[in-house]
């Protein structure tokens, strides 16, 4: 099967939630993600699962057959910087091999390959910049 991205509902028994994501369908019932899923911090850029459909349609998510090969971070953003500033972050970031989106205008998720040599810390303190990080 050729892969297609498509975008499906899915369903988490645990936090009885529903959201939308796009993913590519690699079979049936086995996707990859192509975002994060700013609701359940499972399902970042790259992570593989299996799924069922329920009796509402939706996809239940049955197992994570492959973790992302990135590193995760989100942040709460602030005014002190401005949007373009921001950018040249989410400019680098993809040079490097990653990939960055922002939700809602102030919640920023970065994926960075495990292997990348960009220190998001650093760069932080060099800006003086202190954004509060989200843990899972």
């Amino acid at each position: 099967m050729q892969t297609k991205t498509v975008e499906i509902e899915v369903y988490d028994k645990r936090e009885k939630l529903t959201t939308t994501i796009q993913v590519e369908q690699l079979s049936d019932n086995v996707f990859r993600t192509t975002e994060n899923e700013l609701f359940n911090c499972r399902l970042t850029l790259g992570t593989e699962f299996e799924t069922r459909l329920n009796k509402e349609g939706k996809h239940e998510i049955i197992k994570i057959t492959k973790d992302s090969d990135f590193v995760t971070r989100r942040f709460f953003l602030t005014p002190q910087f401005k949007e373009s500033e921001y950018r040249l972050l989410g400019d680098e970031i993809m040079k490097q091999g990653g990939f960055w989106q922002v939700d809602f205008g102030g919640i920023a998720t970065i994926n960075l390959p495990r292997d990348s040599k960009l220190n998001i810390d650093e760069i932080f303190k060099i800006f003086d910049f202190k954004p509060t990080e989200i843990k899972d």
